[in-house]
């Protein structure tokens, strides 16, 4: 019997009948009438279904005899549409009498049986028809089955046993070993989806299969083209001789007919093809009736497999569109396309192989890819033990295997892996037993080795060799891998086949063209004699060769249509320059050592560039590749060092020999290195290779390619590396089994710091089993196992794990998110680095207990129930800083219970059950459960937004970087810690009226109430003032927030009678229009409009030290427009609450009625401090009203009104206190017919001491007007007209003005940019006038004028001119014209042209300025001619005592001019030469210039080159200049010696009282001298010895001589290294009037830093104290009796910390001038700062606190603006780099806009209130 029936039985055929027939019940009863007329059945099928009654039918038939059974079967198969397999099966079975069909065999009807597709079916005949003949179907069945015939004998012939080849130890058949096989899409054609290919239970990945699996029978639904992807040496094309082998066999019985196509064939073939054409002319001709054996394949397609070998070779690409119909011929990639796409052989199946890259468009999307990743360690030795026959050759194989990981990693490789066989086969026999092989290190030297194996007796033909090498390289240029006797010698033809190089074969061009082609063995073999010929030709110089030396980016392939041939030539190249290879080039070359040498360094040279560049991850292994086949350490290592930190390998193919290459170059780096994979298809046993890896620090894979085999490689590999920190898996298939092996990995990981498990489909147990080796990992800091399938049973398990285990600090679940984040125990690192732990069992505990624990469960899902467990879990746990179970479905019972366990659970920062259908009911549930919770500060309940957030009390945690953080409520007992006063915001929450009894019921039970907030309510007018009359009854709140709750004006008015009712309300700020209503206490409450709050604080908190004083009360009303009556409401309201009080109305509309009624009021409200009216647009006529309060109003100080749109007014605590009024009214549009009646209402005011009219519109004529009007406003201090529109013509009118006024002490004008006019009076007549003009641009026609005003004032004492563009002839005529007043007139001419050629105006000029006494030039260059033009100056000024030339360039020449001029000032008492630009010479040509000044007092010479005979020159002219009181030589470079020389000078300068030698280098022997003269200079008062490079030796010697300068005022030692000796020495005989003591870097410690401080501590008189850059770690100096005059203190980065901070702190009290404060780059934490912030209010005069870079936290800043907040005048407190968060750095500030955070710091804002 056939296989068929042996399988199914008649039984089973008989069955399909009768299903067959069930669908055609009417045809059935047709064929019965026609077969049986005489039969009735119709009685026997009564009450039978229908398959019962087709039955009965078919049985009766079938009892008729056989000759009416086969007519029946021949009708059934001819009218019925009946599978052809089937319709065979029939045919044969019941057909005919004798049974079994003989047209074909059993062997065939299994073949044709396995099918399970519909072939072509004929249509239906008619019923009763009888059946046709079917001559022509067996016809056609007999020339099917022969052809079959036919292609299995050919495949058997040529993929059967074949014997040995030369070369080749063992045939095809024998040595075969399956390679691994994985899907690489969803589409795999069975239900493991994307799994591999494999048998058995191993089903995910990577293991081994039959090969009869890649045609499984469930795939019959997926898509019948199928891509086997593979590197090159993988074994496709073997693959696809193994299926003709096994098809040949009868092994593939679900194929009839199997063909084989290789695309480097198919390439020669130049014309078009039809597919019979193909597969018959290319293939194998039928016998006979090609048409019907054609017509035969298409109706039996799906029995068709058609294979292609090697798609990357096709040469002509064809786009997805570009298919042949079914009969048109083509090339044969089109064809390929149609059987691909169905439009030839429709069912057919396609199975093609090619290396990884792009595909050809052509390819169906659907097709299957699976992909080929060669040997792992099991195949290569079950390889290894087919090779080799005797079992002694296998286990030295094996042996050797073993012993060389290189080799292991090149037998990954088919193709290798046979070749090394070959070589192992030629070395062994002549090895001793141990010794390794020498020559199987890398892939090259294989190839070497097979090379010497296969040539006779090891004798090389070289010239055959090269021969061999010329031919490959030319076929790789030109893209030819098969060669015709045309191309190749006959000699090399019988070389190359006979050692097993190079196959022959029959080749097809064209329809009946045949022809004989050869081949290499492989394509790598190609590449390697190619490679050998660029070595080893004289023809291949060294620039061509290095040419060859590239990196092909496999990304490049995603863009290529047809790979290229060259792709392994650099790795061969790179193989043949190792020293290893040099014997064996030598030998083929016949060249010396350095011809070869020579060459092989060109290819290590051109290597060593690439290395160096930055690459792609592609190119990256192709260097690791090129670099290992090398054998350079050196060059491995400048690999190793060049590649990045960050090493990334994206969506490109890898296979195992990839990382083992990258890996051997890994091993020569230094650093650690992270290895990323993302998307990239990697062989299972990827992992293996990176055993031993110690520089891996981060490894990441994130593939959909990675399965259980990875993970279980993954596994075997993670122990081994030592370095490893931090690993990821994500996105992978892996399964329970995978993750139970990377489970019993983990814990052998000890360094491992981050795990991650995204996104790979985990199930609960899995999670679980990972959760459980967190106790195991010492370091593991986070573990991320977000994306995975986790139930509700499983959180709670997993919550409970991170409550229990000791190291987790947060659970954070959110919707697919799930992280633990955990803190390693402190004794880890130690115990890791071996160090003992004498305590560790007490460190253990004291970690246990000090542990906390944010669990955040967002939007999980979780119930009532669950809360409960969770409830219970939390209770057995650690101390939690968060718990956030918002966007679950806890609904009002489990909010009541989380609200109710709260305090029990020890929650320290925050508890969030926002989104839980919380409702009204629910919410008093809340607040009653909270009521007595006295850790909470802040309550955030809004319905609206389903708000819920519970704040507690915070702790004071530990600083970043380890440094601990020191409170100030440490230093407090327990009983003196203050309660928690919390705020409780219900906002949005629909509350009315009638709620607030309920509600003020729930808060009653809360005594410590701080905060409360109703906005966004429906309270109305009714519920506003009942909540009014209730807020006694809440207790001491700090702020009411009743914003958004639909209140009236009078309502909101009323509000104010709360200050006299209620003891803390102080402010109520209310924005009318967007209904925002506070009231509040102290204005330094947190901004609730803002809603947010400070979690690092308690509210309410009192510390000592801050002063009890009287805060203002405050009204603000904003965006509200405000009539007479709601003012006078306003003003009644106010008039009964206590002062002192402020009012500010903004934002609104004020008519001049309003205003009238308001100032109206004013004298009645006494208590008011401040009146202040915002963006108000007011009239004009307003101005004139405000003018007149100082008369109406006597309490008025100040009225500013500025654009008629602020006016602010200050008001005297009482009407005696006497001071000046202040009145300003700038930008108000005032005009010349304003002047009038403005002054004629100030002329009332008695006191009026400054007057602001800046930024108007006076105009000349208005300015003219009130200078006229000057004499009757009485104004005793400023008058400001600036940018009021003026020219020259006020400028001269105010000039003329002077005498009349003689009060004017100083008037000040500049017309350019600055637009200014300022006139400054006194209280009494002014004897001397000031008069200065700036960029005045005074032209010929304003000089006789302006003279003649200047002649009028005869007081005027001082008269400068600045860019006023004045010509020398101007200026000529100016002075020759003023009539000088008798006395000393001080001129000063700045910015003035004054070069010419005009010796007449030159000598009116010098004429006119005959008396001058003072010249000063700063910032000039002074050329020839205005050199000359000064030193005509010079000689005509005689009575000059004052020359100052600073800070200028000066030629050579001109210098000269200069000391010519000035050797003729005789009486010169002050001379200043300093920071010129002069060198050696020009000091020279000036010392000439001192010669005979014996009247000297002051000399300045800084920044001079004085050389050693300059500085000769000095001293000889300084021995002469007794009156000498002044002298500077700085940055002069002057030494011990210079100093010597010096010092020796100054004995005679007795008079001396200021020396400035700083910035020199005098040294400690320099010192010395000076020390030797300072006895003698008894008027010394000040002595500037900075940055000198004095030691202790020096100073000491200093501080005993600076002890007799009694009037010593001003001491200057910075930048010297004094230390301590030096600041005792000092603190003996401290001068009794310092004023000023500057030690900063100093070298100061502790002891001299008190010594100092003890005599420094009760001074009268110093006022400047420099300490900065000294370690005065708790040696800061404090006072007792204080300094009362002292204003700056500098400690910079003297290492204060708070203990130290204390007493410091407490002396700056005792120093009351003090305005300047730097301590900052210090150690100061929020204890140091509560301590400042205790004396701020006390310092009266402070204005700027530096503590930059210290470590202050939100804490400490808060009470620094605690303390501001009582009414410092502090200008600014630095905070920048401490350890506060910008986002509550910003909110600090903008509560205490003085604190400042910024790194640059701008202008100090002024003090609130002035």
């Amino acid at each position: 019997m056939d296989p068929i029936s042996l399988q199914l039985g008649n039984k089973n055929l008989w069955g399909f009948l009768v299903r067959l027939l069930s669908k055609n019940p009417e045809w059935l009863r047709a064929k019965v009438k026609f077969f049986l007329p005489n039969v009735d059945l119709g009685s026997r099928e009564a009450g039978l279904d229908l398959t019962e009654r087709v039955m009965v039918q078919l049985r009766e038939l079938y009892t008729q005899g056989s000759a009416t059974w086969q007519e029946f079967i021949h009708c059934v198969c001819m009218e019925l549409d009946v599978p052809l397999d089937l319709e065979v099966l029939l045919l044969s079975t019941w057909g005919h009498g004798e049974g079994p069909p003989s047209h074909l065999e059993a062997g065939e009807e299994s073949q044709l049986e396995s099918q399970l597709q519909h072939g072509l079916k004929r249509p239906h005949q008619s019923y009763g028809s009888s059946p046709r003949p079917k001559q022509g179907r067996k016809q056609q069945l007999e020339l099917a089955k022969r052809y079959l015939q036919l292609l299995r004998t050919s495949a058997q012939q040529r993929y059967g046993d074949k014997p040995s080849g030369p070369g080749q130890p063992l045939a095809l058949r024998q040595a075969y070993i399956p390679t691994i096989l994985q899907w690489g899409r969803a589409t795999a054609p069975f239900d493991t989806q994307e799994g591999a290919i494999m048998g058995g239970s191993k089903a995910e990945d990577g293991a081994d299969m039959s090969i009869r699996d890649l045609f499984n029978t469930r795939a019959d639904k997926g898509p019948r083209v199928m891509v086997i992807l593979g590197k090159a040496g993988m074994g496709k094309t073997t693959l696809a001789h193994r299926l003709c082998q096994k098809w040949a066999d009868g092994q593939l019985d679900r194929f009839q007919a199997l063909f084989l196509f290789e695309f480097r064939h198919l390439n020669l073939i130049t014309g078009s093809l039809t597919l019979p054409q193909l597969l018959f002319d290319v293939y194998l001709s039928p016998e006979a009736g090609p048409n019907a054996v054609f017509q035969y394949l298409k109706e039996n397609a799906n029995g068709v497999l058609l294979i292609f070998d090697g798609l990357e070779e096709a040469l002509h690409p064809c786009s997805s569109k570009e298919t042949v119909g079914p009969e048109a011929p083509g090339p044969g990639l089109a064809l390929f396309s149609g059987l691909c796409r169905g439009t030839l052989l429709p069912g057919c199946w396609v199975m093609v192989t090619s290396r990884p890259g792009k595909l050809p468009a052509c390819l169906p999307t659907e097709a299957a890819t699976v992909h080929m990743w060669g040997f792992d360690g099991p195949r290569v030795e079950k390889y290894m033990g087919c090779f080799f026959s005797d079992q002694q050759s296998q286990e030295a194989a094996l042996a050797e295997l073993r012993a060389n990981g290189h080799l292991r990693s090149m037998c990954a490789v088919p193709a290798l892996c046979r070749v090394a066989c070959l070589c192992l086969h030629h070395l062994l026999p002549g090895s001793s037993p141990g010794q390794p092989s020498a020559l199987l290190h890398t892939v090259t030297q294989n190839y070497m080795q097979m090379v010497l194996a296969l040539s006779p007796h090891g004798c090389l033909d070289t010239e055959s060799l090269l021969g061999l090498g010329e031919m490959a390289l030319r076929g790789l240029e030109t893209g030819k891998v098969i060669f015709s006797t045309e191309d190749i010698a006959s000699s090399m033809i019988s070389f190359g086949t006979s050692l097993g190089l190079l196959t022959s074969f029959c080749i097809c061009t064209g329809h009946g063209h045949q022809e004989e082609g050869y081949a290499f063995t492989h394509l790598t073999l190609q590449e390697f004699f190619a490679a050998l010929h660029l070595m080893a030709s004289p023809e291949v110089d060294k620039d061509t060769l290095t040419r060859y030396v590239t990196l092909n980016s496999r990304w490049l392939l995603r863009t290529k249509a047809r790979l290229g041939l060259l792709d392994h030539l650099p790795t061969f190249l790179a193989g043949l320059a190792s020293c290893a290879c040099h014997p064996f080039l030598s030998h083929l070359t016949q060249q010396d050592q350095k011809w070869v040498g020579d060459k092989q360094a060109a290819v290590i040279q051109a290597l060593r560039k690439l290395a160096t560049r930055r690459h792609t991850g592609p190119k990256v292994v192709e260097l690791c590749h090129c670099v290992g086949e090398t054998q350079e350490p050196e060059l491995a290592g400048l690999v190793a060092r060049s590649l990045p930190c960050e090493l990334p390998f994206h969506n490109f193919l890898l296979t195992y020999a990839d990382l083992a290459a990258l890996t051997n170059i890994l091993g020569h780096r230094n650093t650690p290195i992270h290895l990323d994979f993302e998307g990239c298809p990697l062989e299972p046993r990827c992992p293996e290779a990176l055993a031993g890896c110690g520089q891996v620090e981060n490894l990441s894979f994130k593939s959909r390619k990675c399965g259980d085999a990875f993970a279980e490689a993954l596994s075997r590999s993670l122990p081994t590396m030592g370095s490893l920190k931090k690993l990821g898996l994500a996105g992978s298939k892996i399964t329970a089994r995978g993750i139970n092996h990377l489970v019993q990995a983990l814990p052998l990981c000890p360094h491992l710091e981050e795990v991650s498990f995204q996104d790979n489909q985990l199930k609960d147990q899995e999670v679980l089993n990972i959760v459980e080796v967190l106790p195991c990992l010492p370091r593991l800091r986070k573990l991320d196992l977000s994306r995975n399938n986790v139930s509700m049973l499983t959180l709670l398990c997993l919550t409970k794990v991170a409550v229990t285990c000791p190291t987790v600090r947060m659970l954070q679940v959110r919707k697919a998110d799930l992280i633990f984040l955990l803190s390693p125990p402190t004794e880890t690192a130690a115990e890791l680095r071996g160090a003992p732990d004498p305590q560790g069992s007490a460190s253990q505990r004291e970690e246990a207990q000090s542990r906390s624990l944010t669990l955040r469960l967002q939007k999980c899902h979780l119930t009532v129930s669950d809360v409960e467990m969770l409830i219970a879990q939390l209770r057995e746990g650690p101390r939690l800083d968060e718990v956030d179970l918002s966007g679950n479905e806890l609904e009002d019972e489990g909010c009541r219970l989380m609200a109710e366990a709260a305090p029990q659970l020890h929650i320290t920062s925050k508890l969030d059950l926002s989104d839980n259908k919380l409702s009204v009911a629910g919410m008093h549930s809340v607040l009653s459960a909270v009521s007595t919770c006295r850790t909470l500060a802040d309550l955030h309940i809004s319905l609206m937004h389903k708000t819920v957030v519970f704040t507690f009390v915070p702790k004071m945690e530990e600083q970043e970087g380890n440094q601990e953080r020191v409170l100030f409520l440490d230093s407090l007992t327990p009983s003196k810690l203050p309660p928690c006063f919390p705020r409780i915001r219900l906002t949005h929450c629909g509350l009315q009226a009638e709620h607030l009894e309920q509600l003020c019921t729930a808060l009653g039970g809360n005594c410590h109430l701080c905060h409360l907030d109703l906005s966004g309510n429906a309270l109305g007018d009714e519920g506003a003032a009942q909540l009014a009359q209730q807020l006694p009854g809440l207790g001491a709140l700090q702020s009411l927030n009743l914003s958004e709750n639909g209140l009236s004006l009078d309502t909101v008015i009323s509000l104010a009678q709360c200050f006299a009712t209620v003891q803390w309300a102080l402010h109520l700020d209310i924005s009318f229009k967007s209904q925002v209503i506070i009231l509040r206490g102290d204005r330094r409450a947190r901004d609730l409009s803002a809603g947010g709050s400070l979690r690092e604080f308690p509210a309410g908190t009192q510390f000592s030290g801050f002063g009890q004083r009287c805060i203002p009360r405050s009204f603000s009303l904003r965006e509200c427009q405000l009539e007479p009556p709601s003012l006078t409401h306003l003003c009644e309201t106010l008039e009964k609450c206590p002062g002192p009080l402020e009012v500010k109305l903004s934002n609104g509309v004020l008519s001049d009625q309003s205003l009238d009624t308001l100032l109206g009021h004013l004298p009645r409200l006494h208590q008011l401090n401040l009146l202040q009216l915002s963006q108000m647009s007011l009239s004009i006529r307003s101005l004139f009203l405000l003018a007149d309060l100082f008369s109406l109003c006597p309490r008025v100080q100040k009225v500013d009104l500025r654009s008629l749109l602020h006016v602010t007014l200050h008001f005297r605590s009482n009407e005696k206190q006497k001071s000046g009024c202040y009145g300003v009214f700038t930008g108000c549009g005032l005009s010349q017919e304003h002047v009038e009646p403005l002054c004629k209402v100030l002329r009332k005011c008695e006191d009026l001491s400054q007057l602001d009219l800046s930024a108007n519109q006076l105009g000349d004529d208005g300015l003219r007007y009130l200078l006229e009007c000057l004499p009757q406003v009485p104004i005793s201090a400023l008058l400001d007209l600036s940018h009021n529109s003026i020219s020259q013509e006020s400028v001269l009118c105010l000039v003329e003005t002077l005498p009349s006024c003689p009060r004017i002490r100083e008037a000040s004008v500049n017309l350019g940019s600055q637009q200014s006019f300022k006139i400054h009076f006194s209280q009494q007549e002014e004897a001397g006038k000031t008069l200065r003009l700036s960029e005045c641009s005074f032209g010929p026609e304003h000089v006789p004028r302006l003279a003649t005003g200047l002649s009028q004032a005869r007081q005027l004492k001082q008269l400068t001119l600045t860019q006023c563009c004045l010509s020398l002839e101007d200026l000529t005529v100016l002075l020759s014209l003023v009539r000088w007043p008798e006395g000393l007139l001080s001129l000063r001419l700045a910015h003035c042209d004054l070069e010419t050629h005009d010796s007449l105006l030159v000598r009116q000029l010098i004429e006119t300025c005959a008396r001058l006494q003072q010249l000063s030039l700063s910032q000039v260059n002074l050329c020839n001619v205005s050199s000359l033009l000064l030193q005509s100056f010079l000689l005509a000024l005689p009575e000059l005592k004052t020359f100052r030339l600073a800070s200028s360039c000066v030629s050579s020449e001109g210098l000269a001019h200069l000391a010519s001029g000035l050797s003729h000032c005789h009486h010169l008492e002050e001379l200043d030469l300093s920071n010129n630009q002069l060198g050696e010479e020009d000091t020279k040509v000036l010392m000439g210039a001192l010669e005979g000044k014996c009247w000297l007092k002051r000399l300045d010479l800084s920044h001079f080159p004085l050389g050693g005979s300059t500085l000769a020159v000095l001293t000889q002219r300084l021995g002469h200049m007794t009156l000498l009181q002044s002298l500077c030589l700085s940055s002069n470079d002057i030494g011990h010696i210079g100093c010597y020389h010096l010092s020796k000078a100054l004995r005679a300068a007795t008079s001396l009282e200021e020396l400035g030698l700083s910035y020199n280098q005098i040294g400690d022997t320099g010192a010395q001298h000076l020390a030797a003269i300072l006895p003698g200079l008894p008027e010394l008062r000040k002595i500037d010895l900075s940055a000198n490079g004095i030691s202790p030796a020096g100073g000491v010697r200093l501080a005993e001589s600076l002890a007799v300068c009694r009037h010593l005022e001003e001491l200057m030692l910075g930048c010297n290294a004094l230390g301590d000796p030096t600041a005792l020495g000092l603190a003996q005989g401290l001068p009794q009037h310092l004023r000023v003591l500057h030690l900063r870097s100093s070298r100061l410690g502790p002891e001299g830093a008190l010594s100092l401080g003890q005599a420094l501590d009760g001074c009268p008189y110093v006022e400047e104290i420099s300490l900065a850059e000294n370690s005065l770690a708790g040696g800061v100096p404090h006072f007792r009796q204080g300094l009362p005059l002292l204003r700056h203190i500098d400690l910079v980065s003297c290492e204060i910390d708070n203990q130290t901070a204390k007493p410091l702190t407490a002396s700056f009290v005792l120093c009351p001038a003090l305005e300047e404060i730097l301590l900052s780059w210090n150690l100061l934490g929020d204890e140091a700062a509560a301590e400042l912030a205790g004396i701020l209010p006390r310092m009266g005069r402070l204005k700027r606190v530096d503590l930059e870079k210290n470590r202050i936290t939100a804490y400490g800043a808060w009470l620094l603006a605690q303390g501001l907040a009582q009414g410092s005048g502090i200008q600014v407190i630095r905070l920048w780099n401490n350890p506060i968060s910008p986002n509550m750095a910003h909110h600090l500030q903008s509560q205490e806009p003085r604190l400042d955070f910024a790194f640059f710091h701008d202008q100090p804002q002024a003090p609130r209130g002035t």
